[in-house]
């Protein structure tokens, strides 16, 4: 659970803001349950673009494919980067 103000929240909130400033299919009421294909819109070439703006964002190692595989809501992209920049930090 993520507490409101911490940079886990911060996150989270910027990387709903690019899934949704890159949307196809802009949503107002955009929610992690929401899917990037059916409910937003994505097509393949978006969502490598999605990919690389986030790398690039969040200064992320480029993800491999295996990582990707099966990330198809809002929630699950969030989890995505949150836990990638987790593992930065771990010594």
């Amino acid at each position: 659970m993520t507490v409101p103000g911490t940079p886990a929240t911060t996150t989270a909130a910027q990387v709903r803001r690019i899934v949704a400033a890159m949307a196809p299919e802009p949503r107002a009421d955009l929610a992690d349950e929401q899917r990037l294909i059916e409910d937003l819109g994505y097509e393949s070439l978006r969502l490598v673009e999605l990919t690389v703006v986030l790398e690039r964002t969040f200064g992320l190692p480029q993800y491999r494919p295996e990582e990707l595989i099966g990330v198809r809501r809002v929630g699950e992209v969030v989890t995505l980067v949150t836990d990638s920049l987790s593992a930065q930090v771990r010594p």
